[in-house]
């Protein structure tokens, strides 16, 4: 029994079958772009294990094909497997063994990549300063404490705890947060305007499936204290919303909003000069860059940076890359790009490279020494 898994793993049968699995999932996969978005197919056809039916489905689905990272995996795993079984240690093969240890690097790191790698926004005006990037896939309720006049407490709760659970009961929270209704994208309609606000009818709306576009999450969370189990309310929440719901409980100030999910820096960054060219006679934009002061008070670092096109700044392990601006070139957007494996993809190909070399140099060695001997 053992033999015969050893036999399946390492077969040439199963690579075969893995490349034919990547190719029907690379089809499905950009036909499925045209309805979900480039975002929403990547997900579910190449940044899973399996492609699930129904789509949507977040419990009984059935899977029906493998996905991305399933068929990486086995591919990753057959190719060591066949090379660890049939290595044989040899100079004449040692151009086959460098290029296999660089495929398994590409196979590994792409992996790892999907799995690990992290891409964020962070915008900035001119003066502005953030120590914090920006998902505006990824959405969270932030609930603040805004008591202290000094500091703020916050306690960030993911959209997909709102998504599955129906209480949300935190230990930093004096109250639990009842979620009666979760839209992944919604339209906002606003009734009336009296002066105590805005009636606002909550509509659910498809995903957004352009590139441009996103989906305005919202949702409707019931505050329940806990000491008294009163509630206190039930308050829209909506990334369509330019201001904080707020409301007290025990004594405090809290202020509530659903917002891009945000991931905080040891560091900060402040932008000091934007630059847009553009073609002589259009709109076409030639060359846009930033010039940024970071700051990092735990290496002591302060120094000035020009991020444009091709050449990032890299820090601390992520990547700020010049991605866009503003339409009125009052601000700048960087995209923050954090990839533990980012150096694999150029180590395998520098190895592939060298194997192939020494591979067909080794042969061209041999056949020229056959060539001399035969005309001798």
């Amino acid at each position: 029994m053992w033999h015969r898994f050893v036999d399946l793993l390492t077969s040439l049968k199963l690579t075969i079958i893995c490349l034919a699995a990547a190719m029907v999932l690379i089809f499905a996969g950009t036909l499925a772009q045209v309805h979900l978005g480039s975002h929403e197919a990547q997900q579910r056809y190449f940044q899973s294990f399996f492609v699930w039916w129904p789509p949507d489905s977040r419990r009984l689905g059935i899977p029906v094909f493998p996905g991305g990272h399933l068929i990486g995996a086995v591919l990753l795993v057959n190719l060591v497997a066949a090379h660890a079984r049939r290595f044989r240690w040899a100079w004449r093969k040692l151009g086959i063994h460098l290029t296999h240890a660089g495929l398994i690097i590409i196979l590994a790191g792409g992996l790892f990549t999907d799995l690990f790698a992290i891409e964020s926004h962070m915008q900035l005006g001119v003066g502005d300063t953030k120590n914090y990037s920006e998902d505006a896939r990824r959405m969270e309720l932030a609930v603040i404490d805004t008591t202290d006049n000094s500091s703020d407490q916050v306690t960030a709760i993911p959209d997909n705890i709102l998504r599955q659970s129906r209480a949300i009961d935190h230990w930093s929270l004096p109250f639990r947060i009842v979620v009666r209704s979760f839209y992944q994208n919604s339209r906002l309609r606003i009734l009336s305007e009296t002066g105590k606000g805005a009636q606002i009818v909550v509509q659910s709306a498809p995903r957004a499936t352009g590139i441009d576009e996103h989906d305005v999450t919202s949702a409707a969370i019931e505050i329940i204290p806990k000491h008294s189990g009163t509630s206190l309310g039930t308050w829209l929440v909506s990334d369509g919303l330019d201001a904080p719901q707020t409301f007290s409980c025990d004594g405090h100030n809290w202020m509530i909003a659903l917002r891009p999910m945000r991931y905080y820096k040891p560091y900060s960054v402040t932008l000091q000069k934007f630059t847009h060219e553009r073609y002589a006679g259009t709109e076409i934009p030639k060359n846009f860059s930033s010039r940024v002061t970071l700051t990092d008070p735990e290496r002591i670092v302060n120094r000035d940076v020009l991020i444009y096109m091709n050449h990032p700044l890299r820090y601390r392990g992520e990547t700020f890359y010049q991605a866009g601006f503003q339409k009125d070139d009052q601000a700048t957007i960087l995209q923050v790009v954090h990839n533990p494996s980012f150096i694999a993809p150029y180590a395998a190909c520098v190895i592939v490279a060298v194997g192939l070399l020494v591979q067909f140099g080794y042969h061209l060695v041999g056949f020229s020494r056959k060539r001399r001997t035969a005309l001798a």
